[in-house]
């Protein structure tokens, strides 16, 4: 275990495990479709990049880069576009693909952004929901859902602080005294 960590909370074993069942599952709800799977950078991209592995279904990817955060540990409520998709979602069954569910402001955001945009479908999964951290008066519906976790600072599997713990294999709660 990372020094900085007080806890694992998900091993790198029940990851895998929940990732190949949600990839099950989005195979068999999109059998003869053609998926177009959208990964929320940076944070998702490991959890993509192992979702998509695991998806039979015709599937094409893209990726969008949004800002929330900055360097903190909460969200500022301010959502910036910092790279958009490179393709059309239109007439498209879109998955959008997201490391966690937190306060629900971005995925609300990108859900009324990507509505507008006229896709055949739009969904989401997300690695980790974290239902007590959601906003006030914000609902986000979330298809696919890796893991429901209690309201602490998670990091690894693609999750960071300060771009930091990316590349831990499983999911860790951070020790409040690395960012408090």
């Amino acid at each position: 275990m990372h020094p900085d960590l007080d806890r694992i909370l998900l091993t790198e074993e029940q990851i895998i495990t929940r990732v190949r069942e949600l990839g099950a599952e989005i195979s068999r709800d999109y059998e003869g479709e053609r998926l177009l799977m959208v990964s929320v950078l940076k944070g998702s991209v490991v959890f993509m990049a192992d979702l998509m592995r695991t998806v039979t279904v015709s599937a094409g990817i893209d990726f969008m880069s949004i800002s929330s955060y900055g360097m903190g540990d909460k969200t500022s409520g301010v959502v910036k576009i910092m790279k958009d998709m490179d393709q059309s979602v239109e007439g498209k069954h879109v998955l959008i693909v997201e490391d966690i569910l937190d306060s629900g402001m971005t995925l609300r955001y990108i859900m009324n952004l990507m509505e507008a945009r006229n896709p055949a479908s739009i969904e989401i999964c997300t690695l980790l929901d974290k239902p007590e951290r959601r906003a006030p008066g914000v609902d986000v519906k979330c298809r696919y859902i890796g893991f429901t976790i209690p309201d602490a600072f998670v990091v690894g599997y693609g999750l960071d602080y300060a771009e930091k713990y990316r590349n831990l294999p499983y999911i860790g709660v951070l020790s409040p005294l690395v960012y408090g």
